[in-house]
Order: structure tokens, then C-alpha cells, then sequence
């Protein structure tokens, strides 16, 4: 938030490009589910374009959905907000009085950390400044970036920074948290930066960008368990939407993606038995592409919004119903 102004200054990422895939879906009306609502840039936008659609929204932070209602107000009669993880779909359509499947015309998914958890520098997301190790998206539940440093073992900590992080010197981090937290236990990002200053070699922190991303990116996954709630939403989702139905999913790491890429390449092949002549009735495909690959912001886009520089998205429509 602005706070002289008690405006929202989130820039919503890729919003003209969704709204060229989603719009064809929402022209005639029906819900839209955006799972990862955040200050509601993008839900705002498709609420005000298309006057008929209905919006479920989703977001594991009481904050934020206190912040997008503001924002939302004058389209209440059309929303329903409902504190979840994306991977709740099915329980927030029911809360909405909608059914699990073939209930939706488009769903958005803006994967990844908030701008508002961003700024918010308590929050401890940022490597750049000193603040609680914290990392919770939901800040009402679940362990901290701090208890993950300060409990895990060697082992476990060591394979959450090499398979969250893609860090090359997991195992070396790893050793080095462990003696500094038998002096004492880590509170706060400082201490940790400090410590990945020490711990990877100079010629890596050269060429490598800031020593501290992969594993602030590593614990941020953990803490919040972002791909084990993406590989549960993604099925949901796709199993929400009607035939004719879309979806965007916008992802900002390369595990993010790679995630996305399996799901919807899985569910736009056909079950066809490899080897028939010709596809058997209600075997191909359920759903089909509507990017080539995954699709990146423009230059333009990166200058005006930084935070879309990582930004990957893929995005596929339901042509059949599940059998």
C-alpha cells in the first residue's frame, strides 16, 4: 500500500496478454477464478472488462484479502474471497455454491511472491534489507524461514536449498548453519546474508547475482510449500474448468514452470493406446496451448515493471470434457 495515499501501487504483470487469452472465455459471462488474488490488480481489470462475469478469488494472506476487498468493493455483488491456498480450488468453489468441475470459464494464476510481501520488509521475503526471517505467506500458520534454519538437519536443509534453490553450495550453507546456530539461533535475514556472503566463494559472487537469492527463494518455497501446493492446484483447476474454458498460469522460477509445463502437456495429450490407427471416442486430448512454450514480458513491459523480468507464462483451453 501507499501509505499517504491508501492506494494499491501493485503493478498486475502480463495484464494486456491474460486478457487477450481470458477474454475470448469471459465475453459471454461465467466465473473467473483467480487462485492467487493478491492486492486484485488483475481480478479489477477483468471485473470492470467484463461486466457479466463472476469472480471467486483466493489468497493464503489475510492481509492481502483485506486489501483487494477495499479495492473490490464496487463489484461485492460479483465476488467471493475465501482465505486458501491455491490448491483449495475445489473448497473454495463449493464455498462460492459452485461445484469442483466443469464449473469455471477462465482461472489465473500468478504464481510466486506478492509485490505487498515484498514491500512489506517485516515480512522478511527481501535479502536487501534486515527484518524477521519469517517467509510465511499466511503469517497466521506454519513454521518460519527462521524455525526451518534453526531445526532442520544437516541433510534436510542441505536438499532444500539444492532442489528449491538450485544451489551449488547447498551442502557447504548448510554446514555453516549449523555451527553458527549452536552459538546462537538465527533471527534475522542479516545474519543469514552474512553468513552466504562467507560460506560462497568470491568467484561465484562475482558472476552469480546476489549470493543470498537461491537460498532466500530455497526457504521461501519450503516454508510455504509453494510446489506442493501447485502440483495439487494445478489437476483442481483444470478440472474446474468448462470445455471452451481457459487458463493462465504465470510462473517466475524455473521450478514454478517446470511444474506447469508437465501438468499441461500430460492433459493435452491424447489417451489414445500408443500404436491404434486412429483415436478412440472420448481418448484425445482434454485441453490444448494457446502459448507457444512458455512466454516472457517485453522489454517494454520489464521497463516499466521490474518484477516481470522472470515472469514465464503458459496458458491452454479445455476442448473436451473429462471421461
Amino acid at each position: 500500500m501507499d501509505h499517504e495515499g491508501h492506494t494499491p501501487r501493485h503493478v498486475p504483470v502480463l495484464l494486456r496478454r491474460a486478457d487477450e487469452i481470458l477474454g475470448p472465455a469471459l465475453e459471454s459471462g461465467g466465473v473467473l477464478v483467480d487462485a492467487t488474488l493478491g492486492l486484485g490488480g488483475h481480478a479489477e481489470h477483468f471485473l470492470r472488462t467484463y461486466p457479466t462475469i463472476r469472480l471467486v478469488g483466493l489468497d493464503r494472506d489475510t492481509s492481502a484479502l483485506t486489501l483487494a476487498a477495499a479495492r473490490l468493493a464496487p463489484f461485492e455483488d460479483r465476488i467471493t474471497l475465501v482465505h486458501t491456498r491455491y490448491d483449495g480450488i475445489a473448497d473454495a468453489l463449493a464455498e462460492a455454491g459452485l461445484p469442483a468441475t466443469d464449473s469455471v470459464r477462465a482461472i489465473l494464476m500468478d504464481l510466486g511472491v506478492s509485490s505487498m510481501q515484498l514491500d512489506e520488509t517485516e515480512r522478511g521475503f527481501a535479502y536487501s534489507v534486515d527484518a524477521p526471517l519469517d517467509m510465511r505467506m499466511d503469517p497466521s500458520t506454519g513454521p518460519t524461514a527462521a524455525d526451518v534454519l534453526n531445526t532442520y538437519s544437516h541433510g534436510d536443509l542441505a536438499r532444500v536449498l539444492k532442489t528449491y534453490g538450485e544451489e551449488r553450495f547447498a551442502g557447504r550453507i548448510a554446514s555453516e548453519v549449523l555451527k553458527r546456530r549452536e552459538r546462537r539461533p538465527f533471527a534475522t535475514s542479516a545474519e543469514l546474508v552474512e553468513l552466504l556472503y562467507e560460506a560462497i566463494p568470491a568467484a561465484t559472487r562475482r558472476t552469480g547475482g546476489h549470493p543470498a537469492k537461491r537460498t532466500f527463494q530455497a526457504l521461501r518455497v519450503e516454508v510455504n510449500r509453494e510446489l506442493e501446493s501447485l502440483e495439487a492446484a494445478l489437476p483442481a483447476a483444470l478440472d474446474a474448468l468448462e470445455v471452451g474454458g481457459r487458463i493462465v498460469v504465470m510462473s517466475y522460477q524455473s521450478l514454478e514452470d517446470r511444474v506447469v509445463k508437465h501438468v499441461l502437456a500430460e492433459r493435452s495429450a491424447s489417451r489414445t493406446p500408443i500404436g491404434l490407427p486412429m483415436e478412440l471416442p472420448g481418448m484425445g486430448p482434454e485441453f490444448t496451448a494457446l502459448t507457444r512454450g512458455a512466454e516472457k514480458a517485453s522489454a517494454a513491459e520489464i521497463d516499466d515493471n521490474p518484477r516481470a523480468a522472470p515472469v514465464r507464462m503458459r496458458a491452454a483451453e479445455r476442448i473436451q470434457a473429462a471421461r
